[in-house]
């Protein structure tokens, strides 16, 4: 789960993360770990397929300065509940930085203090489910070294772990 759709991304090739390098590392990490067929995406239309894998977005709508308002992150929170609730009750979310850790916790009403965002961590959610967190993989966060790929990766061998 990301936090919205990018204005060069999803909002223009009607796919989540494409069209930007946050894309790029996610679909090929999917690919690696047999979640997609293929290890690019370049639009909703490409061919390529997600496997017991679904990508969403906090904030259904692009942002201004592709930063969501707390106003839209509210705004939204009853689709994303219902898009989760209407999931399998094995569901594993990955969390793609803090705010769309923070908006998940806050769709199930959820404290933010007993779920602290942590790169890699994982915590039980009281429906069963279960959220693992990991910096965005975003061209700021790789760049600058907070995120590398090996990091990245660690993060899905955790969730491979945990399906298996």
């Amino acid at each position: 789960m990301g936090l919205a759709p990018g204005k060069h991304g999803a909002n223009a090739s009607g796919r989540p993360f494409t069209g930007d390098y946050a894309g790029i590392l996610l679909y090929r990490t999917l690919y690696d770990f047999g979640f997609a067929s293929g290890p690019q995406s370049v639009a909703a239309g490409d061919g390529l397929v997600l496997s017991d894998c679904r990508i969403t977005n906090a904030v259904k709508c692009l942002p201004p300065e592709n930063k969501p308002l707390n106003s839209e992150l509210i705004n939204c929170n009853g689709f994303l509940k219902s898009e989760i609730e209407q999931s399998r009750a094995d569901l594993v979310i990955l969390a793609l930085g803090a705010l769309a850790h923070r908006a998940l916790l806050r769709t199930f009403g959820l404290k933010q203090s007993a779920f602290k965002f942590a790169h890699n961590a994982l915590h039980e959610l009281p429906d069963g489910r279960t959220l693992i967190d990991s910096y965005h993989c975003s061209r700021y966060n790789t760049q600058t070294g907070r995120l590398t790929e090996p990091m990245f990766r660690d993060v899905f061998k955790r969730i491979a772990e945990f399906l298996n």
